[in-house]
């Protein structure tokens, strides 16, 4: 195992309208495999990039021991660079052509160093990703988004690194390219730091950093364990919450029972100092005594009220805001084995391609189920989405479509109008719904009071995924039929769990892509279908 270490020592940040980020954040990981989780918005990428020097602190440190990769999000790429460039090897393979071709010029030693065996590595590290038919003067501009993913990744193995950062790394890769993915990262040895929503990929990884409200905090094991560890912790904290309130109940209530306790004995004294017949002010001193007695008296359970309050307050701060979608949808109900879709000898060319092969393709939807369409980038998964809902017409074969509402969720989540509001488009869907009960349906995808009113455009991807899903499940006609295309791509952990809590609740039927086989198994997949070399076939589950 690799000595590799990474240090941030009282790390702040703020972008430059002053925004904090983080502030004062340290922590050190060292060598092996871990994950990096928190919700959207709360700085992954960013920590990446600060540990990268590709943003400046505006306080604190950052220490890494030797080489660095960092595979980011989004790739800066041009399409027109070639493989080797983007690996960062064209300068030693021309330095060895040249030496090969007889030219002995010194710039070319140097240039090569110790890397003479730089394309047998290349083309191993390629291999080792799925890309060993990329010719190195290949452009970047023909290459899919998956292999565009992979590549980056070899070009930072490539380096040897000691740390490797990495983010998002499994975006836009099929089943295939991530299992080579899981493959190669089981193997590296040094300090391996990665940001990522699926679960899957984050099973495989020695221990689970979690970023929350600006700390730092890592739990030993995958990513399951982890989960066991939060819900044990949530459930401490639940009983905490319990007994410090019922002890803030409790101290209250004393409290009050010693104010009238001290009404009562203020009263009492009154009216025996007026019998006894004693001097005004001998009489006046022995009033301010019992009531400063009783001052005190109310002040010590006054205290131990403000006290019980403070670790009440404590008790929930140690509590998780873990919002899930809870509703019923009755009206999206579709009766056992009746046919929404049938579509035979499907056939659709884009461009010269016969995407679904000659014979075309054949396919049966029947309510409710479950259907998940898997196979690889450009089989043509998203082209049977739009056959199905309409969107494209086929060049030949028969389709029939069983009355009732086709839903259709694209990758681009681009339903709602942007312009308008949340509760805007949402009445749109449901304009027969009295308004209150449209509110109430929209608090429970999430969006209570002043969220219900944002602009759809101002949404992260979360929160449009729910606004979308809202419109969609509860308009009216409600969807028999639901079609979704890759739809946790951009989700972080929460929103993945609250878009699985909305899709148990729907009682039609829908045919979802996607690579992420953990969330595939968590909304009840009962059909397996594959998409490959233009034939639909029907498979098992595959092994998680």
């Amino acid at each position: 195992m690799s000595d590799a270490v990474l240090r941030c020592s009282h790390l702040s940040f703020s972008w430059p309208d002053d925004t904090p980020v983080f502030e004062d954040l340290s922590f050190t990981v060292g060598a092996g495999r871990t994950g990096l989780v928190a919700p959207n918005g709360a700085g992954k990428s960013t920590l990446l990039k600060l540990i990268a020097g590709e943003l400046r602190p505006t306080a604190g440190s950052v220490t890494v021991s030797g080489v660095l990769g960092h595979l980011p999000q989004t790739l800066p790429l041009t399409s027109g660079l070639t493989v080797a460039e983007i690996l960062g090897v064209d300068a030693v393979v021309r330095a060895i052509d040249a030496v090969e071709s007889g030219d002995v010029a010194e710039e070319h030693f140097t240039a090569i160093g110790d890397d003479w065996d730089i394309e047998e590595r290349t083309r191993a590290q390629l291999d080792r990703l799925g890309l060993g038919d990329l010719a190195l003067d290949r452009r970047l501009g023909t290459l899919s988004g998956g292999q565009v993913v992979s590549l980056g990744l070899a070009a930072e193995l490539l380096k040897r690194p000691d740390v490797l950062l990495l983010d998002e790394p499994t975006n836009n890769l099929d089943a295939a390219a991530r299992s080579r993915l899981h493959d190669v990262l089981s193997d590296y040895n040094g300090c391996l730091l990665l940001v990522s929503h699926d679960r899957e990929l984050l099973d495989r990884m020695e221990r689970i950093a979690e970023l929350d409200r600006g700390e730092l905090r890592q739990y030993g094991g995958n990513f399951t364990a982890y989960e066991e560890a939060v819900r044990a912790e949530q459930e401490v904290a639940e009983k905490n919450v319990r007994n410090a309130e019922q002890e803030l109940k409790r101290e209250k209530r004393e409290l009050q029972q010693a104010r009238e306790r001290a009404d009562r004995r203020a009263s009492n004294a009154a009216r025996n100092l007026k019998n006894a017949g004693l001097p005004r002010i001998f009489a006046g001193n022995m009033k301010r005594g019992a009531q400063e007695s009783a001052g005190r008296a109310g002040q010590t359970h006054a205290d131990r009220v403000g006290e019980a309050k403070a670790r009440l307050d404590e008790a929930e701060r140690s509590l998780r805001e873990e919002e899930r979608i809870t509703l019923d949808l009755p009206d999206t109900r579709v009766p056992a084995g009746r046919t929404l879709f049938l579509g035979e000898r499907l056939r659709i060319r884009l461009g010269e391609r016969d995407v679904f092969g000659s014979a075309g393709a054949d396919l049966t939807v029947r309510g409710p189920e479950r259907i998940a369409l898997t196979g690889a980038n450009g089989a043509g998964k998203s082209t049977l989405l739009r056959l199905v809902n309409g969107d494209l017409e086929p060049a030949g074969g028969e389709i029939r479509r069983a009355d009732g509402r086709v839903a259709y969720l694209s990758q681009r989540l681009d339903l709602l109008d942007e312009e308008r509001t949340v509760a805007e488009n949402f009445a749109d869907y449901a304009p027969h719904r009295p308004e209150a009960e449209r509110m109430n349906l929209l608090a429970r995808f999430l969006f209570r009071g002043a969220r219900a009113h944002l602009p759809v455009g101002l949404l992260s991807g979360g929160e449009r995924l729910r606004a979308t899903l809202a419109c969609v499940l509860c308009a009216e006609p409600a969807p028999h039929l639901l079609l979704l295309d890759e739809p946790t791509n951009n989700l972080d952990l929460v929103g993945v769990g609250q878009l699985e809590s909305a899709l148990n609740s729907y009682r039609g039927a829908f045919v979802v892509v996607s690579h992420d086989r953990r969330f595939l198994r968590e909304i009840g997949v009962d059909r397996w279908l594959r998409l490959a070399d233009g034939e639909l076939t029907e498979t098992g589950a595959p092994e998680m």
